[in-house]
């Protein structure tokens, strides 16, 4: 299913440079601070929630409760995200990274899942030299 098209602007083709720039996951904060005065927090915090509604980026929330966002794959969309792989935190550089790996997680039928946030912690090839 494509991606829902809607206009661009200035503001979000800055952070959608910014997420093509990094393979990481972004926080808001890293946001502000990469983008200065170019525009206000809340002005990201609603460019941030439009790109997840619109499956250009997944959310990643942080064992410390800071939400994250990466890029998502291209089968993502606004009713649909895959979300159910693996990211990983390194304990040292404090990156987020998505892993290609998927977990499959089976509930009993009474439950429905509405999402999901595998996040494994360690150190990452970088650091672990």
């Amino acid at each position: 299913m494509a991606k829902t098209q809607r206009r661009q602007t200035k503001s979000q083709k800055l952070v959608l440079d910014f997420f093509n720039e990094n393979d990481q996951a972004i926080s808001h904060e890293m946001l502000e601070k990469a983008l200065g005065d170019k525009m206000n927090r809340v002005t990201i915090y609603r460019i941030l929630n439009r790109f997840e509604e619109d499956g250009i980026v997944h959310k990643i929330v942080s064992r410390d409760g800071v939400a994250h966002f990466a890029r998502c794959e291209s089968d993502c969309n606004h009713d649909h995200h895959r979300d159910n792989h693996i990211h990983f935190r390194c304990t040292q550089c404090d990156t987020i990274s998505c892993m290609e790996q998927t977990v499959a997680l089976s509930l009993p039928s009474s439950y429905t899942v509405e999402n999901t946030n595998f996040l494994v912690s360690g150190v990452c090839p970088k650091c672990n030299k």
